[in-house]
């Protein structure tokens, strides 16, 4: 491209190059944790699906084993969902600099403007810099990642424990026999049955409740950054 072109599509920035380099490797930095905390995001997720298949395989393994790891498991799989959570709010904050960067930097010089060192992206990402701090709260970052991954889980869960008690060892003949495969010890069968129903609706709720939270919150940020 001629020299006249380049400078009419990609003007001279009013920064120096150092200033720009900096920026630069800033840039893969905030890339780089954003990514390794997405791959610890992973992992937790690897935890919760693999408990649920040894749970499925020890419930299923004989005709008198019991459907009490489907129950546990559902309370292990909530356990990891909260650690995600507390991960994912470290995610978010990462993801949200390099996000800020792409929009308000790299964009602009991609488009052929010029970049305003004194502009308001600066001004957030040195803030957020000086004062460091999570862009989500612990119950919409669980909210998110209960809708993304851990709702399948969990209606897996669900669905494996009803069959267990409905199909297995051999299909039900009276309803008195749900409760009676239900049982765990001296707590009764309906007892179990309805802490399960709770358990699976408590999170239904909460998955619709956090939404309507992600989008009001949405409706009302006053930062680019806190749209990530």
């Amino acid at each position: 491209m001629p020299e006249k072109d380049q400078e009419q599509h990609w003007p001279k920035q009013d920064m120096e190059s150092g200033t720009l380099t900096a920026l630069a490797h800033l840039y893969r930095a905030e890339v780089f944790r954003s990514t390794h905390w997405r791959t610890r995001l992973d992992n937790t997720t690897n935890w919760a699906v693999v408990t649920t298949g040894i749970a499925l395989s020890a419930t299923f393994s004989n005709k008198d084993a019991s459907p009490l790891p489907m129950v546990l498991v559902g309370l292990l799989v909530t356990v990891f969902l909260i650690f995600e959570a507390r991960r994912y709010r470290y995610y978010n904050m990462f993801r949200a600099r390099a996000r800020l960067i792409e929009t308000d930097f790299y964009a602009p010089i991609l488009a052929g403007r010029k970049v305003p060192m004194q502009g308001s992206w600066a001004t957030m990402l040195a803030d957020d810099y000086e004062m460091p701090h999570y862009h989500i709260s612990l119950v919409r970052a669980a909210g998110r990642r209960l809708r993304s991954n851990y709702s399948w889980i969990l209606a897996i869960q669900a669905v494996a424990y009803y069959g267990k008690l409905a199909i297995h060892p051999v299909p039900l003949t009276s309803l008195a026999d749900v409760f009676h495969r239900a049982a765990i010890g001296p707590i009764p069968g309906w007892t179990v049955i309805l802490a399960g129903l709770v358990f699976h609706t408590s999170w239904v709720v909460f998955a619709m409740v956090t939404s309507r939270l992600d989008k009001l919150y949405r409706e009302k940020r006053q930062s680019p950054m806190q749209a990530i």
